[in-house]
């Protein structure tokens, strides 16, 4: 008898430092760590974070503890120590520091849906971040763009037609379903019609999976996706199998895939795997992100018909100016705007859709008294900066206007809406084309309206609730 208590007390008293160790840990030496809460074991305040709120504002977990921390404290997430920082001077540090200090870190979700777990063993530290903005450049710079935009204004009025036909179009996935087929369509020359994948519906299940939690159990979430992401990267894979086939018969160099076929044979570290994952990424990037900056700017042109006076006026204005009116958006009407960018700027702020970028610390980081420990996750609340009442007055309205007071400079160090530093997305000129893009055919040719839907609700990702339907018809 008196054994079994003995281990029922070792048990509480190990239990009990154990527990006590994970809400108050320790950084190294002398250093002092960021004040906040661990939360639960192993849950930490995860449970927290994932509570809908039902505003444009920074999510109530951050806004909180920021309150009751300052811009600067720390928590945990799953077993995943965090520091989360939302002071600009230590975010931009950060960033300056990619490789030094800190490294790019994704959610284990994430990390096992694009298998990015494998870089470093694959191709050392960075180095799939490097290759991706260097071959990704020569397709999504602005001479590419200028090619590829009458071609964009084609895809976008053909589909703008095929949403007349119906009653109404969930506009989120709509356009993310848009923006995904053309962009595979100009890197790789995916097929929509032809494909044996549909490859919007297979991704649009990767996003929402990527919250859930990494068991491949059949009749989870997180199987449904990786189902689903074999499918996608098999057509992608037999796609490259192919153009490699005919390589010996045609030497060009039309589209990303072409070019990373020409990689493969000089650099040593590029597997055609590493390839098909690549792209796989980027496409699934080029999915998730646009639809929903335009589904929220559906909302807030809907809510406030003088911006959509104004930006008809703007693009009304062009076609008058055209000596063919048939004609299609040219890349000097497109850079004679000025209204439109201010728009898609002010949808790009409110949108703020990461609640922050992910890093881990390779080293014991000392900054501002405190020490962020090594391998920590650090998040990156950008966000904060574009709802600065100091910065932009009156933060959560709706008022592109406002762009026009601020000088480049002022933009450059208050608004990162693709990141910042070297990690910078490298879709980020492609993004503001194609919303653009999407504005002048919209209002130049089509009347919408929304009829359903349009609560917003952060989770932490924005979402819609049930969507936002239009009807969409021509003028």
């Amino acid at each position: 008898m008196w054994v079994a208590v003995l281990m029922v007390s070792f048990l509480v008293i190990y239990c009990t430092q154990w527990f006590y160790r994970w809400r108050t840990p320790g950084a190294k030496g002398n250093g002092v760590l960021p004040p906040g809460s661990m939360g639960l074991p192993f849950l930490g305040e995860t449970l927290s974070l994932l509570i809908p709120s039902y505003s444009l504002d920074l999510h109530p977990f951050v806004r909180k503890r920021i309150q009751r921390y300052g811009p600067i404290f720390r928590t945990s997430f799953i077993g995943r120590r965090v520091v989360v920082s939302a002071d600009p001077e230590i975010n931009s540090y950060l960033f300056s520091q990619e490789g030094k200090l800190v490294e790019l870190w994704y959610l284990d979700t994430f990390n096992k849906l694009l298998s990015l777990e494998g870089e470093n063993r694959i191709t050392g530290p960075g180095l799939i971040h490097k290759y991706m903005r260097s071959s990704l450049r020569n397709h999504l710079s602005p001479e590419a763009l200028k090619e590829k935009l009458p071609q964009l204004v084609a895809w976008i009025d053909k589909t703008l037609l095929h949403w007349c036909t119906k009653p109404s179009v969930e506009i989120k996935h709509a356009v993310s379903a848009m923006v995904l087929e053309f962009t595979a369509r100009f890197l790789c020359g995916y097929d929509v019609d032809k494909a044996p994948v549909d490859i919007s519906e297979k991704i649009a299940t990767l996003t929402k999976g990527l919250t859930s939690l990494p068991l491949n159990i059949p009749g989870t979430a997180f199987h449904k996706c990786l189902k689903d992401q074999e499918k996608v990267i098999t057509m992608i894979t037999n796609m490259l199998k192919e153009r490699r086939a005919k390589e010996a018969e045609e030497e060009k160099e039309e589209d990303f895939l072409d070019q990373a076929i020409k990689d493969l044979r000089t650099e040593n570290y590029l597997t055609e795997d590493f390839i098909v994952r690549l792209l796989y990424g980027f496409l699934f990037a080029s999915f998730e992100s646009i639809g929903t900056v335009m589904c929220l700017g559906f909302k807030l042109l809907a809510e406030h018909p003088e911006v959509m006076e104004e930006l008809a006026a703007e693009h009304e204005a062009i076609l008058k100016n055209r000596a063919d009116s048939d004609s299609s958006l040219t890349w000097e009407d497109y850079k004679s705007l000025t209204f439109t960018p201010h728009v898609v700027s002010e949808i790009l702020r409110l949108t703020n859709n990461p609640p922050g970028l992910l890093r881990r610390a390779i080293k014991d980081i000392e900054i501002k008294g405190y020490t962020i420990p090594a391998d920590w996750t650090i998040m990156v609340v950008n966000s904060t900066l574009h709802l600065d009442p100091v910065m932009y007055k009156d933060p959560l309205a709706f008022n592109p206007w406002r762009w026009k007071d601020l000088d480049s400079y002022t933009v450059a160090k208050n608004f990162t809406p693709f990141g910042g530093g070297s990690r910078q997305c490298a879709g980020a000129e492609y993004s503001k084309v194609v919303l653009a893009t999407f504005l002048h055919v919209v209002v130049s040719k089509y009347r919408w309206t929304i009829i359903k839907g349009g609560r917003i609700a952060r989770r932490p990702l924005i979402a819609f609730g049930d969507g936002i339907h239009i009807r969409f018809s021509q003028k």
